[in-house]
């Protein structure tokens, strides 16, 4: 199955590509010299950041990690952070595929990596501390499967305490897998946009039929519930929603989700009940008429600058995206034991509700806040960008 894993209870519009000027002629001395070879026209300044984007991964963020301490299944119909999120990216990743192919997808991948590796770091040791190794028997099959903590293209192994912490990174393994994938569906998208866009759900309904099983599965069900999500914001990135009617797109969205709704409704998950992120299906549906209406009808965000501490907040959980969300089951973890420890603290335990998910919750976003001081550097060695304690 796919979508976000829900925690116990207790515990990542289009414009037109620009043109880069050729080399510009260099003006001549008075003694018809050139007065500096290789002059180059200055580069175009970069377009600003779309500050609406930015709002909405924020505001995807903060969904997740809300999902994650309450374990609220409706949350997945309020707002389809995975979607959102998959949309973004896409529409990033068009925007950089202006460029060659092989280097975007190198430094997509290099950006990813390494903040990746270094939760790696922290996790594998905390799980062989509590007993994880290989087994008595299958032991080169165990080792193989550690690869996959190296390039998460597979099911990350884990034990029975590691599982918590490591079930989201799905969405690692999804996005890595969307970014090799870029570059040919960017072609064919360019090619036949609508086409191609109609013809994204088919995977998912397909799946959803056959149903089936194993590691290479569950890689294919999240590629194929996300996929529309994800061409969405190629989409986006080449102004083809901007093409279409307000009216029909309006119409088109309409019937995705009541599609949507239809099918999580007609076809609960046995354990998780309605949450759309047991149902993928309903949530490839859902999500992509969500993600359509953000999209045609953008809202605008210039209230956002003058709300500076808001402002600020979308501006760090954007800068720290990958660190917020590889750590983010640690800080609900680590919440707990910290709660636990005030339980015998008397000053504390007779007048705050320890006891209270919201507890938690405040509890979690302070060391989120922490993580992302102590490990985002890492996020800046990714990009080539000089370490900062705060983005």
């Amino acid at each position: 199955m796919t979508g976000e894993r829900r925690a116990p209870a207790d515990v990542g519009p289009g414009a037109a590509r620009a043109t880069l000027p050729g080399p510009a002629e260099a003006p001549a001395t008075p003694g018809g010299a050139p007065a500096a070879e290789g002059l180059r026209a200055p580069r175009p300044p970069r377009p600003p950041r779309d500050r609406y984007l930015d709002l909405l991964r924020a505001v995807a963020l903060f969904r997740v990690v809300t999902y994650h301490t309450f374990g609220l299944s409706w949350l997945s119909l309020a707002f389809p952070a995975l979607g959102v999120m998959f949309m973004m990216a896409g529409s990033l990743m068009a925007r950089s595929l202006d460029r060659p192919a092989l280097s975007v997808v190198r430094g997509r991948v290099r950006r990813l990596l390494p903040p990746f590796w270094f939760f790696a770091l922290c996790v594998l040791p905390a799980m062989v501390l509590h007993g994880w190794g290989p087994p008595s028997s299958g032991a080169a099959s165990w080792w193989g499967q550690l690869l996959f903590w190296v390039v998460p293209v597979g099911d990350l192994p884990r034990n029975a305490w590691g599982e918590q912490l490591v079930e989201p990174l799905w969405y690692i393994r999804a996005y890595l897998w969307f970014v090799l994938l870029s570059p040919l569906l960017l072609r064919v998208f360019r090619r036949y946009p609508l086409p191609t866009l109609a013809l994204s759900l088919a995977p998912v309904v397909v799946l959803t039929v056959w149903q089936p099983d194993g590691p290479v599965a569950a890689v294919a069900v999240e590629l194929a519930t996300f996929l529309t999500c994800w061409l969405l914001g190629f989409a986006h990135r080449d102004g083809v929603l901007d093409a279409v009617r307000g009216l029909p797109m309006l119409a088109v969205a309409a019937a995705l989700l009541a599609l949507g709704a239809w099918w999580a409704f007609t076809h609960p998950d046995p354990a998780a009940g309605y949450d759309l992120n047991e149902i993928p299906l309903g949530q490839a549906l859902w999500s992509a008429g969500f993600v359509l209406v953000l999209l045609r009808f953008r809202p605008t965000v210039g209230w956002l600058a003058r709300v500076r501490p808001l402002d600020r907040a979308v501006t760090v959980l954007n800068s720290r995206a990958v660190t917020v969300y590889l750590w983010h089951e640690v800080a609900l973890v680590v919440g707990v034991l910290v709660l636990d420890v005030l339980w015998n603290v008397p000053a504390v335990a007779d007048h705050v509700p320890l006891g209270n998910q919201g507890v938690l919750f405040a509890v979690a976003w302070v060391l989120i806040v922490a993580a992302i001081a102590l490990f985002g550097w890492v996020e800046d060695l990714a990009a080539r960008r000089r370490p900062r304690l705060w983005p």
